[in-house]
């Protein structure tokens, strides 16, 4: 969909701010972008970096640096496989998750003395996916967590344990409901991630599986004080019609967060 349209409608539905989206969709320039979202009314909450963290021969903190200089707003950190698209993963060898470890701990310290907070975003189709990977980084690492509610679950993590087992370390968070039974046949392996997602893996909030209240009240007993990024992920293999889209999928999600607010 073209920014334009995007924008205006997240205004039309009284949406507060945005990430940032994949490079190129809003400008470069910062000034350029803050311009064109505040035209909106929108506000910069941060972006999604997935950067291969894992290589003992790469060296993360250029990227780092480049979108520390590039924005405010939270890093939400990725561990990329160095592969493309997130249908395939490498397993970490002992070195590997030594140096990955190592670079979260250097990140978090690094963005820290700029004033900025980075999370580590659990996601599919990265090398930290699966529920023994996530604690793995709890116990091996300081880095937050983005709790993304939907990768969680399909990566084999119950999203309201989490919350309520590590909700003092959860620093950012996105949301977004699953049908469950879709979700395991990806953790499976009997159906590729993007082809899930194709065909309906992410609903509107109240309509899939997941208790995203119950998720809700166990981060504000634990003091969260963060953002709620409504991210459900769709495909769209062209521009919708005018009135067609996410735009009544997103409405019904917000619905939903008022009456789970109230």
């Amino acid at each position: 969909m073209e920014p334009a349209r995007v924008l205006a409608e997240m205004r039309e539905l009284g949406l507060a701010a945005t990430e940032l989206g994949p490079d190129g969709f809003l400008p470069g320039a910062a000034q350029a972008r803050d311009e064109l979202l505040a035209s909106y009314g929108l506000g910069l909450v941060g972006a999604f970096v997935p950067v291969v963290l894992h290589d003992p021969a790469s060296d993360p903190m250029p990227e780092i640096d480049r979108v520390l200089d590039a924005m405010d707003g939270v890093l939400v950190l990725a561990a990329a496989t160095g592969l493309d698209g997130y249908d395939g993963r490498p397993d970490l060898d002992a070195e590997a998750w030594a140096t990955l470890l190592a670079n979260l701990d250097a990140i978090t310290f690094r963005a820290a003395a700029r004033g900025r907070l980075v999370t580590l975003h659990p996601h599919v189709g990265t090398v930290v996916e699966r529920r023994a990977e996530v604690e793995r980084v709890l116990d091996g690492s300081s880095v937050p967590l983005c709790l993304d509610t939907g990768h969680l679950l399909v990566g084999g993590t119950d999203p309201v344990w989490l919350a309520r087992f590590a909700g003092r370390r959860v620093a950012h968070v996105h949301l977004k409901d699953v049908d469950v039974g879709l979700a395991r046949r990806v953790l499976n392996g009997e159906v590729a991630y993007t082809d899930a997602v194709r065909d309906g893996l992410y609903r509107p909030l109240g309509d899939g599986d997941i208790d995203i209240t119950g998720i809700i009240r166990a981060l504000d007993d634990a003091g969260y004080e963060g953002w709620y990024v409504m991210e459900q992920d769709t495909v769209l293999t062209e521009e919708p019609v005018e009135g067609d889209g996410p735009y009544d999928d997103v409405r019904r999600s917000l619905d939903f967060l008022a009456g789970a607010a109230r």
